[in-house]
């Protein structure tokens, strides 16, 4: 045996260290990639990887545009609705005001039963240096005729009518400098004219004129037609006291009036074609 080992001792060696190569070299390969597959998978990880990032952006930009045309078609859905909200609104709004000009109208017929009222629209509006009136869509084909006082939905003095067609007429306002009426202070019965003035027009006022001596106004005071003359009705509301002034002279006062009526913002009004004196 020791001669064999003797003999064959380096040939025993060199087998051992080819069978360690050859056993290290199968648990290398064994563990990774063969030579021809890694060496193909080095060249394309490069082009693998910006394959990716173009998926990716791809995929992103497909997000993001689907994410936007979900907004906008969500944005113009709420468009549309906030439109419909907003014609309700709208529709709502008319429809109070129409509801509360009929309860007006049905109010101040039960108050006011001794007047023949003729409803009308406000159809133009003419308010220029020398004149404020507007114009109604009745006329003589509904009855009305020149010198009808004309009275909102509370009773408040619209005006007086001056032109007359057969579908249409002209309406000369409180304000308007061509207007003069009997008028009477409620609380204290003083008897006056209330008259459009050039000055004042433009401010949506009118004079009370000619009071009687020794006249105490106050400010808000309540200022009616007369009636006197059997023109217009007694007891329709002309405006309300604002200023108390004394003329050029120094001998006697006027006072400032704010119509009971809102002239810029009317659309119906009521016309009265005739009237029960009132005694």
């Amino acid at each position: 045996m020791k001669n064999f080992l003797k003999n064959n001792g380096l040939w025993i060696l060199f087998a051992g260290a080819v069978i360690s190569v050859a056993l290290a070299l199968m648990s290398y390969f064994s563990t990774t990639s063969a030579p021809l597959v890694n060496a193909v998978n080095v060249m394309v990880s490069p082009f693998r990887s910006a394959y990716t990032a173009v998926a990716t952006w791809f995929n992103d930009k497909q997000n993001y545009y689907r994410d936007t045309t979900n907004l906008l078609e969500e944005n113009a859905a709420l468009r549309k609705r906030i439109a419909q909200l907003e014609a309700d609104l709208r529709q709502a709004e008319d429809d109070r005001k129409e509801n509360e000009t009929l309860r007006d109208a049905l109010e101040l017929r039960k108050q006011r039963r001794e007047l023949e009222l003729e409803s009308a629209m406000i159809t133009e509006r003419s308010v220029t240096n020398w004149t404020s009136s507007l114009t109604l869509n009745k006329g003589t084909s509904h009855g009305v005729e020149s010198g009808d006082a004309v009275i909102d939905g509370t009773g408040g003095l619209v005006g007086v009518v001056r032109e007359v067609g057969l579908n249409w007429c002209t309406v000369l306002t409180v304000v308007d400098t061509d207007t003069s009426l009997g008028a009477q202070v409620f609380r204290t019965k003083d008897l006056a004219i209330a008259a459009g003035n050039f000055s004042l027009m433009e401010q949506g006022r009118l004079r009370l004129e000619l009071l009687p001596a020794g006249c105490q106004l106050l400010s808000g005071d309540l200022v009616q037609t007369s009636g006197l003359g059997g023109y217009y009705p007694s007891g329709l509301v002309i405006g309300t006291v604002e200023e108390i002034l004394v003329d050029d002279s120094g001998a006697a006062s006027y006072a400032i009036l704010t119509p009971a009526a809102d002239l810029s913002s009317l659309t119906e009004v009521f016309v009265i074609k005739s009237f029960d004196v009132v005694t």
